[in-house]
């Protein structure tokens, strides 16, 4: 494992493109992934890509105990738009679908404490086929989302190629600061790249973006999540540093709630995305949403352990031949959390190891489950087992000790120093 110490991620933190907006991951809801580009409202009226739909999310959010535990955003995907731009070269939406114009739902959001995100391509057309944002439209869009009070763009990156998106990804990031709105920015640069340096440059995505897309487009099954998990865990050491208040790697949606994940594998999709310090966009219907989903995406430990402030990225810290791997995050106040995930598909197993085994240091450690709500206290030198379901997970919070040398980080299996100062301040804090 790499070194990852805090001084070098706030570093990187204080390059954050500056409009001072998500300095936690944003949470909300995403029309794509469980809708996609349905146009098709005089069939299918309550699943269209239409001005009724978002209003039924906002509602939801709204009245259901979402925008409560932070999930504010609405946003717009594909498909929205009319496939011709106005007289005056802008972008409208398609009349039909949207009679109120965009405007009316930027009200309609702001009006409930809700915000409104929009979608744009950096290419001639969007993914979808629609009117896209090219470089000679990038200042005259940024500048009509600012009039229509839209709260996010998500710029896609279709019928682009690189020295397009070299030069159009920064110059949309310029555009929507000299509006002298606020709008949260996401790039889906890196995703077209491969990801990855030399191709991708981390710390110029920290000055233009506040999130991006690293990674393909997450689809309604568990080999998609796990496809994105191994992504992300096979490339920490690059995508950690680049992550920070402001700033965020983004594996996509949430897509719990929907057809292919089962509980176990909804847990682990959220407990994961928590410890990466993902965006928690939810892609699902929230009007149908089962209870057990709701559960697992109203769980406010979770929720706390995604948003919390110092906004350090987690890692896979181990990688059994057993099938079990375990993650790890660092949190506020020295706590840290745990997630014990399995990928076998036979049956339940239980793993045995200690806190001092995965690298913490003497103490005695409060720990609670966060999907069970049971706590306990635990010495790091006292051997455990937990049983994990197949493709499941346990996830725990785990309070700090009395003392603050909390947890080594490896590099070439030798000791590197610890993450956090080793003095005598701080006992184990009040938990939440």
């Amino acid at each position: 494992m790499a070194v990852l110490v805090l001084a070098s991620a706030l570093s990187v933190t204080t390059l954050a493109l500056d409009n001072g907006l998500m300095r936690t991951p944003p949470m909300g809801w995403l029309a794509w992934e469980r809708f996609r580009c349905d146009t098709d409202c005089e069939h299918d009226p309550k699943n269209c890509i239409s001005e009724n739909l978002f209003i039924d999310m906002a509602d939801r959010l709204s009245e259901d105990g979402w925008k409560e535990l932070g999930y504010v955003y609405v946003n717009i995907d594909d498909c929205w738009s009319s496939m011709e731009r106005d007289e005056q070269g802008r972008l409208q939406p398609d009349p039909k679908r949207f009679p109120g114009g965009i405007h009316k739902l930027t009200r309609y959001m702001h009006d409930r404490g809700l915000k409104l995100g929009i979608y744009g391509d950096m290419g001639k057309h969007t993914c979808g086929g629609y009117p896209g944002t090219p470089m000679e439209k990038i200042e005259i869009d940024a500048f009509t989302f600012a009039d229509w009070e839209v709260d996010m763009l998500k710029y896609d990156g279709c019928w682009s190629n690189a020295t397009e998106q070299e030069q159009g990804y920064p110059l949309m990031s310029k555009a929507l600061n000299a509006t002298g709105r606020p709008i949260g920015y996401s790039c889906s640069w890196p995703a077209y790249q491969g990801g990855l340096p030399p191709k991708v440059n981390y710390t110029q995505l920290g000055e233009i973006c506040n999130l991006w897309r690293n990674y393909g487009d997450i689809q309604d099954s568990w080999d998609s999540v796990l496809n994105v998990i191994d992504w992300f865990s096979k490339n920490q050491d690059v995508l950690i540093p680049a992550a920070g208040p402001g700033q965020w790697n983004d594996p996509d949606m949430l897509i719990i709630g929907n057809f292919g994940l089962s509980m176990d594998q909804s847990r682990a999709q959220m407990a994961l995305w928590a410890i990466m310090a993902a965006p928690l966009f939810m892609s699902t219907d929230l009007r149908t949403i089962s209870s057990g989903a709701r559960s697992i995406l109203q769980n406010k430990i979770v929720i706390s352990i995604n948003q919390d402030p110092m906004g350090v990225q987690g890692r896979r810290i181990l990688k059994e031949k057993n099938g079990i791997e375990v993650f790890w995050r660092p949190l506020s106040s020295n706590a840290s959390a745990l997630v014990i995930f399995s990928r076998r598909n036979d049956m339940p197993y239980r793993y045995q190891t200690s806190l001092s085994k995965l690298n913490y240091t003497t103490g005695s450690y409060k720990i609670y489950d966060v999907f069970t709500d049971k706590t306990m206290m635990l010495k790091d030198s006292t051997d455990f087992v937990v049983s994990v379901n197949p493709t499941g997970v346990v996830m725990w919070y785990v309070s700090a000790p009395a003392k603050r040398n909390f947890l080594q980080f490896y590099k070439g299996g030798k000791l590197q120093g610890s993450f956090y100062a080793d003095d005598d301040e701080n006992a184990i804090p009040i938990f939440l």
